[in-house]
């Protein structure tokens, strides 16, 4: 990925395509955590990829291009969410998950455990949603997390544990 980053950098169109591309389905399962509406995800990802074309040549690191990206994503949904003044998605339903999962073309077990994760986030407070998303959906470390999300390590790895609490009580 180091080497799409560094062809994307130095202009390559394709290699930016291809990162976008490989970046999509992340992007996505982040945003639905923090926006409600389809239409509201797929603004931030288009303003999202957008931005990050414009300002690709910014990256300092290229191993860090994932995080940088999220960040991006993240300041877009925040303004998303600023400008419509809704609440922020962590409720996603089970039928609009399962539209988009479709449309995607998830399939099998993997549709599955994607549709009970997304369940199972539901019924968590809305400030550990989207860290949930982040930590256990995309792999972030709690470092990562402090730092896309602006807060402090310990208040990420409390609302992390907490979450587990309630989860245990449900399941």
């Amino acid at each position: 990925m180091e080497q799409l980053v560094m062809k994307a950098k130095s202009g390559d169109a394709e290699a930016f395509i291809k990162l976008m591309e490989q970046s999509k389905e992340n992007m996505k399962r982040v945003a639905f955590a923090y926006l409600k509406r389809e239409e509201d995800v797929a603004d931030a990802i288009q303003d999202t990829i957008l931005d990050a074309f414009e300002h690709i040549h910014k990256l300092r690191k290229p191993k860090y291009f994932k995080t940088w990206l999220t960040r991006i994503l993240l300041n877009n949904c925040t303004e998303i969410y600023r400008q419509s003044r809704k609440q922020p998605i962590y409720d996603i339903n089970a039928e609009e998950y399962e539209s988009y999962s479709q449309c995607e073309g998830l399939s099998g077990v993997e549709e599955q455990s994607d549709l009970e994760f997304q369940d199972l986030l539901a019924h968590l407070p809305e400030e550990s949603r989207v860290i949930f998303q982040l930590y256990f959906g995309e792999q972030y470390s709690i470092s990562q997390i402090a730092h896309l999300l602006k807060l402090n390590e310990n208040t990420v790895k409390s609302r992390l544990h907490r979450g587990k609490e309630q989860l245990r009580k449900i399941v």
